[in-house]
């Protein structure tokens, strides 16, 4: 978790109003690292429609890492003079959006805004203007036959005021292997499937074949699994049913367990009694010369961003582990750290969650096994 950090927004309209764009950084606060880029097309709007919309996008990343304290920064002087309470809102079109900000702002304990110049705030203002350009491709491209229109890719959620096609992602955790029956930690570990998890693979397969939405066209969705054996036999699995083919992505492997990989929870708690105690309390503490579920959750969040800015707005299949399918439900629940020990996700199964380009939000099914039945 980081407690500290710094957004830095922007936004655009070329035109004002015209086609406008949004982008948003969130950086720690201590090292500067990037933990998230955000960005959008958010149609014709003014210049300050589209910079409340980057903060606003901002502040909801920032709500996702976990942190307390942020520090905004924008080279916009009437967001950041609004946001201080210094400058009153009196457009219509703001009072909305100036509202949402400090409705976010609102879930941490201290948020300070600083007006940058533009040279100063590049990172934001190049993502914004991405954003634009990538509009402006779309919006010259000739309109979608409507046999390609999908039902599923309409969201139930409107009312939460989630705008724009979500990038719908179908998480789908490997089937049995020995280690797995036998309750060991498995994390690096590259072992095969079983029979009986290649079936349960067969299985999940099968359903995935069956749902509307994962071909188009003659064209498969993307399918992106963990690099490990496990993930990747179950992923090709799928692939075989929907005539797509494998990618593979290293931000979804699994926790590493260090020392305590091939241990089963009892050995684990004989051999570090008061260590294995802690780690299972603080998800910020690392296993014996592995890795925290802390840094589990940036990883999975950086590979999340990515897989967004490749496929945005369309169906994925994500092949996982445990921990990594659980940090997605989590970004999509908007959940603290203790989800990871109160959620419970079984071998092949299925969950669904989707992410909008606004920084919202839904998650659609949790670890379903009816194909299992």
């Amino acid at each position: 978790m980081t407690d500290h950090v710094l957004v830095e927004a922007d936004g655009g309209s070329r035109g004002n109003p015209g086609p406008a764009g949004y982008g948003a950084v969130v950086k720690d606060a201590a090292t500067g690292e990037v933990l998230a880029e955000r960005k959008a097309y958010v149609g014709i709007a003014t210049n300050n429609v589209a910079e409340y919309s980057g903060l606003i996008a901002g502040l909801a990343a920032a709500a996702e890492l976990g942190a307390s304290t942020v520090d905004v920064r924008m080279d916009s002087k009437l967001v950041v003079e609004q946001m201080s309470g210094r400058w009153k809102v009196k457009h219509p079109s703001m009072q909305p959006l100036n509202a949402e900000a400090k409705e976010l702002a609102a879930r941490f304990s201290r948020v300070r805004y600083e007006w940058i110049p533009r040279a100063e705030n590049s990172h934001a203002d190049g993502l914004a203007n991405e954003a634009m350009d990538a509009g402006r491709e779309a919006e010259k491209k000739p309109e979608a036959p409507k046999k390609t229109v999908k039902q599923d890719r309409v969201s139930p959620v409107g009312w939460t005021g989630a705008t724009g096609t979500p990038t719908k992602m179908l998480l789908v955790r490997h089937g049995q292997t020995a280690m797995s029956v036998e309750k060991r930690y498995s994390g690096r570990g590259d072992v095969p499937l079983t029979e009986h998890g290649k079936q349960q693979a067969a299985a999940a397969a099968k359903r995935l074949g069956a749902m509307e939405g994962l071909i188009v066209d003659g064209e498969a969705a993307p399918i992106i699994a963990s690099p490990l054996i496990r993930t990747q036999q179950t992923a090709q699995a799928i692939a075989d049913a929907l005539g797509g083919r494998v990618e593979t992505h290293p931000g979804l492997i699994e926790t590493d367990f260090g020392d305590w990989e091939g241990l089963t929870f009892t050995e684990a708690m004989e051999r570090d009694p008061e260590f294995q105690t802690s780690w299972l309390s603080d998800t910020s503490i690392a296993a014996p010369g592995g890795e925290s579920f802390d840094g589990v959750h940036r990883r999975v969040r950086k590979a999340r961003d990515e897989l967004i800015a490749k496929y945005g707005g369309r169906t994925l299949v994500l092949v996982s582990h445990v921990t990594p399918i659980k940090a997605l439900l989590r970004m999509g629940l908007d959940a603290g750290p203790s989800l990871l020990f109160r959620l419970h996700l079984d071998l092949a199964s299925l969950s669904i969650v989707e992410f909008y380009p606004d920084g919202n939000a839904s998650v659609r099914l949790v670890n379903d096994i009816s194909h299992l039945s």
